[in-house]
């Protein structure tokens, strides 16, 4: 049965890359959510591969926000990822603070970097335009280097207690979001996710295995389970370890694919999602 809960995508769009809104959309898409979209760039493919292309959307992002406005198009979800101009976040912003009015979720997924360090291509002036974002957020999920980016707090590469944990959470719910969690954490020796519910104004955490190595994608397609999960009705601390399961499994198929750049080509494995 199609689940009619319309969730809007506001992220990249890679070429060659299995990433952004090319992971998130397969995803969604067979929970029977309809999809749809609106690219923040156009990128040729992950920038680990030393050289990239990519179209900045701002003007078209203007333009299309007029249309649908004209139309009376709306969402009951918008999940936001990577932004590339202020004047981009700001009309982003804007347009989640209209449907949070209207009664949609807002998730925030502010990419910016990954084991201490920020991603190719991305600059510190990416962290003052993500704050904006998560501002607007009912749920914001960083991973550890992108918490420490939107708290000012240094990077430990020897990682946290879970009282250091779970005090970057209230950082950044002070900073907007209702809901937070901070994935990819080494928290008192074990990697977990770390969250907070403000539903049920409860913290939690979460241990995982982890599988060696980058593989690019992974976080847009976490985002996609939970979200999915989420939308269903599912608590977020269950939707969270479904996703965390979900992720193992697919990077357990994958771990010995070659080219890890390029991302995992989901729609082979769209099955995992069912167990």
């Amino acid at each position: 049965m199609t689940n009619k809960k319309q969730i809007l995508l506001v992220n990249d769009m890679a070429g060659h890359s299995k990433v952004g809104m090319g992971a998130m959309v397969p995803v969604l898409s067979y929970f029977g959510f309809p999809t749809f979209n609106l690219p923040t760039a156009l990128v040729s493919n992950t920038f680990d591969y030393g050289k990239f292309n990519v179209l900045d959307t701002t003007d078209y992002i203007r333009g299309t926000l007029d249309v649908w406005h004209e139309l009376g198009f709306s969402y009951d979800a918008v999940c936001t990822g990577c932004m590339f101009s202020e004047q981009q976040v700001k009309l982003v912003v804007d347009y989640c603070r209209e449907l949070s009015s209207q009664g949609a979720l807002i998730f925030v997924d502010p990419i910016m970097g990954d084991g201490g360090r920020l991603y190719n291509g991305m600059t510190l002036n990416q962290v003052a335009l993500m704050r904006e974002m998560v501002s607007v957020a009912d749920l914001c999920f960083p991973n550890y280097t992108e918490a420490t980016l939107l708290t000012g707090r240094d990077f430990r590469k020897e990682g946290l207690t879970i009282a250091e944990a779970y005090s970057m959470v209230d950082d950044i719910h002070r900073l907007g979001s209702k809901s937070v969690l901070i994935t990819s954490s080494l928290i008192d020796g074990k990697n977990m996710v770390v969250g907070y519910n403000h539903y049920t104004d409860e913290y939690f955490a979460l241990e995982y295995e982890e599988i060696p190595g980058l593989f690019h994608g992974t976080g847009d397609l976490f985002s996609a389970v939970l979200i999915a999960h989420l939308l269903k009705g599912e608590p977020l601390k269950e939707s969270t370890r479904t996703a965390m399961d979900t992720i193992y499994r697919l990077l357990e198929i994958n771990k010995d694919m070659k080219d890890r750049n390029r991302g995992i080509l989901i729609e082979q494995f769209l099955d995992v999602l069912d167990k």
